[in-house]
């Protein structure tokens, strides 16, 4: 009897084991971009900035990690935003300069997440060309463009994997007091060292504070829809920026003002709360996508997946990163190369000023820096935007000069340095091939007023 019993649970075991349901196979994660406009990487806590109020973007670094070494290939709009979602230098998008439209030959990360079966949207602000099929749905939203983000998430198809572009209008120029209804003290702003520290700057950084602080709380509408959807543990988010602020030295530039992002990942499924100093390109944002999606990476991006980091905090997956400044408003084309110690700049136009965007130079700030100029009143960090000529080439030791303010190009203590990293630009010149423009975008604006040009 007993040898019977044995032999009938095992054949129940096996019989249940038979009719078992199949595993569920994996749930491709979901995807969301918050990306600013025109905001600095350290305008917010978990960067230093403990005066400007983002709470729901400080809660997103406190639950997830917070990339201390993430930069733009580009320090313009448009630019840079056909550069993230092509995964391309913009040079190689066909759009490497203000307003260009993308070309339609060029491939989406969006479109091959679409392939796979994600629902894609855009939400605020585009800025890429003419509507692309890679979207299915693309809203609007003026003036901080974020106000669409809500309806977008609720309107999404449920039964689908989904891809969100929540892109901020916030905080690009111009700027309008009460954005919120507590705005920023002037008198509490952080002033960096190479603007002058006066009422004009510090109004002007406060409105651009209160824009940033608005984005902010649309985020955080956004953030809770997706508890309310069930969605949460399994969305993966980054909040990021496509430039630096839109004040001289920032915004079209090639220092850490300009093209370093401010980059939080939060995915609570797979990403515990933590910082890396690993390299990271916003061009990276496509394949890593990609290979959480189970994609094969598109061959025509230039990007490498940074899915080893968030496997390995420690882990680094690229040795420099390289940034472009091509035309935005005035004739301009530089190159960057840049590691975790160093930073290099070639300048092919040297005999031109470097003057902030026509917005940022008809700004407050900027209007009574040309006032102390001509009253000599600025101190040697606040003269870059006026020297003319510069030089060809600038090295910095971003360790010890985090603001870049001490060219080291002609040190000779530091020669092996520039030789290694000017080599190093020249094969990336060559691998990517990046050429001069025969016939350079001339200006546009006025360098002094801001106002426009007559063709």
């Amino acid at each position: 009897m007993k040898n019977f019993s044995f032999v009938f649970f095992i054949a129940l075991a096996l019989l249940s084991s038979c009719n078992a349901p199949e595993k569920k196979e994996k749930k491709q994660p979901n995807f969301i971009v918050f990306i600013a406009d025109d905001a600095a990487w350290n305008e917010c806590a978990p960067y230093g900035n403990e005066v400007i109020r983002t709470p729901n973007i400080n809660k997103l670094a406190e639950e997830g990690l917070v990339f201390d070494n993430a930069f733009l290939t580009a320090s313009s709009c448009s630019p840079s935003r056909c550069s993230i979602l092509t995964g391309r230098y913009p040079h190689s998008t066909g759009a490497p300069e203000l307003h260009m439209p993308l070309p339609h030959n060029q491939v989406l990360f969006a479109g091959e997440l679409q392939k796979a079966g994600y629902y894609t949207a855009v939400a605020g602000k585009y800025h890429i060309g003419d509507p692309r099929p890679e979207f299915d749905t693309i809203y609007g939203g003026s003036p901080s463009g974020c106000e669409f983000w809500v309806e977008a998430m609720e309107n999404r198809p449920k039964d689908k994997p989904f891809f969100m572009w929540l892109a901020a209008m916030d905080p690009h120029r111009p700027y309008k007091p009460n954005t919120i209804a507590k705005p920023h003290d002037p008198a509490k702003i952080i002033v960096p060292p190479y603007l002058p520290d006066n009422d004009s700057t510090r109004k002007d950084l406060a409105l651009y504070y209160d824009e940033i602080s608005r984005l902010d709380s649309y985020l955080g509408k956004v953030m809770q829809v997706l508890k309310d959807q069930g969605e949460d543990e399994n969305t993966l988010i980054i909040y990021m920026t496509d430039n630096g602020r839109p004040f001289p030295r920032a915004k079209t530039r090639l220092y850490d003002s300009g093209i370093k992002t401010p980059f939080i990942v939060r995915w609570p499924a797979k990403i515990k709360k933590g910082r890396t100093d690993a390299l990271v390109s916003s061009i990276d944002i496509a394949p890593t996508f990609c290979e959480l999606a189970g994609l094969n990476s598109s061959p025509t991006f230039q990007g490498v997946s940074f899915v080893p980091v968030l496997n390995d905090y420690s882990a680094t997956v690229r040795d420099y990163i390289a940034g472009e400044h091509n035309w935005h408003d005035y004739q301009s084309f530089e190159r960057a190369i840049r590691n975790t110690e160093f930073l290099y700049i070639r300048n092919t136009f040297p005999e031109l000023n470097a003057s902030p965007p026509a917005d940022a130079v008809g700004s407050l700030t900027y209007q009574e820096m040309i006032k102390m100029y001509n009253a000599g009143k600025l101190n040697e960090n606040q003269l870059d935007c006026f020297i003319a000529p510069r030089q060809v080439e600038e090295l910095y030791d971003v360790a010890k000069d985090p603001y870049q303010f001490n060219n080291l190009a002609e040190n000779p203590d530091y020669e092996k340095t520039l030789t290694e990293m000017r080599n190093k630009l020249d094969e990336w010149i060559i691998q990517y091939n990046d050429t001069i423009p025969e016939n350079p975008t001339p200006d546009k604006f006025d360098r002094w007023t801001g106002k426009r040009l007559v063709d």
